[in-house]
């Protein structure tokens, strides 16, 4: 019972024992691990405080060089700014020389046209007191007076009067002329592009004969289908190794060369083929329009056009006016126009806009009534087109009155795009009928004894019978036939008129 008891009393000792030296090992341990960690955490306090200066330092430098160079970019501006300053009080010194200098020609101008309209007063004061005593002495009315006297004068002083025209026609319109030879030069040259002739060919070169037979397929039913689909006629005749598409309408003609030459590729030619192919050709001709359209309107530097104005422009690449193509030649002209307009101060997006759709109505002019001025004016005024282009395109074949500067631009861009040589050419039949006018127009005058035109009509040189027209009649024919013209023919450029009145003396010596 003793031995029990002991035992239990050193089980219980040794139990006590056993926990405390556990705990105090335990202690012992966390103690060691406080003491690492705190160690640990003073190394990344120590390595983040060495981050966080190499950090400022990086900083500081790049700070520095910003600062550097924000200030050499202030001392350029700086420079930059002080030279247009002294650029500008040039401009501005020389300015106020040049106002300097208008302001005493134009006080001169004042004093000329005071001093002209002082003579002026005095002329018809002293008109009036020779009138007064010319009716005094010859007892006559004062309109009596005035016919005598003028008949007089120009019996007496024809050479002299006629001597004073020329020369105050030519003073009137010599510095008139040189600018604007000067301004159409300078347009011409800038320009700088030559442009082919184009005419869309309607006839279709086969490799055999054999082709032909199919094209026509039996009994003719494969050009039936062809002809009604596309809506044009073949002509297939005895030419060898040849078949032409006629067609009033341009496009549609070109839709039918282009659907029969894949046919003829293909090989396959029958009705429901030649269907597919037309719809193809019309696909892509119409993609075509769109982007010739685009082209033109891209070339000229013009974005404020409707976007179907833009397609029915893009159908002008189809149509060809004497052998030009229209399109091209509306390029050519919007180009002139924008230069001209630049050059005398016109509004140039106005004046290349009416320059590039001035044709417009030729593309339709087939399917519309009228003239293709008329026509082209509802296509703009239908679609939106500013009034100002409307106005400036309405007048280039004169149909309607210039009635802005922009206008009379159009209508001289044309006429230099369609008379500069190489352009168009023309008909032998055409050619020879308006020779033929020309010479016609000029006979047609009392007092003309020969007409010839020459150099293919852009000058007509007229011969007067000496004793029926006198020179100061002579210079009023050529005015006369000069307006004549323009009132009955139609032409590109212009047409020189030549009067020309010689006298000969024929005396024997015997």
């Amino acid at each position: 019972m003793v031995e029990d008891t002991l035992l239990i009393l050193y089980t219980a000792f040794a139990l006590v024992v056993g926990i405390a030296a556990g705990y105090f090992l335990r202690l012992l341990i966390s103690l060691g691990k406080k003491g690492s960690v705190e160690l640990e955490v003073k190394q990344v306090l120590l390595n983040a405080r060495e981050g966080a200066k190499n950090i400022l330092a990086d900083a500081q430098k790049r700070a520095d060089e910003v600062r550097e160079r924000a200030l050499v970019d202030v001392a350029e501006v700086e420079k930059k700014a002080l030279t247009t300053e002294n650029r500008l009080i040039k401009r501005e010194e020389l300015l106020d020389k040049r106002q300097l200098i208008l302001d005493s020609e134009i006080a001169e101008l004042k004093e000329k046209i005071e001093e002209n309209q002082n003579h002026s007063v005095l002329l018809e004061s002293l008109k009036g007191e020779l009138k007064q005593k010319l009716g005094d002495v010859a007892q006559m009315t004062q309109a009596e007076a005035e016919q005598k006297m003028f008949a007089l004068i120009t019996k007496e002083k024809e050479e002299d009067i006629l001597h004073r025209l020329h020369k105050l026609e030519i003073a009137g319109e010599e510095s008139f002329q040189t600018k604007a030879r000067e301004i159409l030069t300078s347009t011409i040259q800038r320009l700088g592009k030559s442009i082919a002739p184009e005419i869309m060919s309607t006839l279709i070169t086969l490799e055999s004969e054999d082709i032909k037979g199919k094209i026509i397929g039996k009994e003719g039913r494969n050009i039936r289908a062809f002809e009604k689909v596309a809506g044009v006629e073949l002509i297939i005749d005895d030419t060898p190794n040849t078949i032409l598409i006629s067609s009033f309408d341009p496009v549609r003609r070109q839709i039918a060369k282009i659907a029969l030459e894949n046919l003829i590729r293909d090989g396959r030619i029958q009705p429901t083929k030649i269907e597919e192919e037309v719809e193809k050709a019309d696909e892509d001709i119409n993609k075509i329009i769109k982007e010739r359209g685009e082209e033109a309107v891209y070339e000229c530097g013009i974005y404020n056009l409707d976007s179907r104005i833009i397609s029915i422009l893009g159908r002008l690449h189809f149509r060809s006016s004497y052998g030009q193509n229209v399109l091209s030649h509306s390029i050519e002209v919007a180009h002139l126009s924008g230069m001209i307009a630049e050059e005398v101060g016109a509004d140039v997006m106005t004046a290349k806009t009416a320059g590039l759709v001035h044709d417009i109505g030729k593309a339709v002019d087939h399917e519309a009534q009228g003239s293709h001025v008329e026509i082209g004016k509802r296509i703009l005024e239908k679609f939106g087109a500013q009034k100002e282009v409307i106005i400036a395109m309405q007048a280039h074949h004169e149909e309607y009155p210039f009635e802005s500067l922009e206008s009379k631009i159009v209508q001289v861009a044309d006429s230099i795009s369609a008379s500069r040589p190489g352009a168009r050419k023309d008909t032998i039949d055409n050619y020879l009928k308006r020779l033929e006018d020309l010479e016609d127009i000029a006979l047609t005058f009392d007092g003309v004894e020969k007409a010839y035109a020459l150099q293919a009509g852009r000058e007509i040189r007229v011969f007067v019978t000496p004793e029926k027209i006198t020179d100061l009649q002579a210079l009023e024919l050529a005015k006369d036939i000069a307006r004549k013209i323009e009132g009955e023919l139609r032409y590109p450029g212009e047409i020189k008129v030549n009067v020309i009145r010689e006298a000969r003396m024929t005396e024997y010596a015997r």
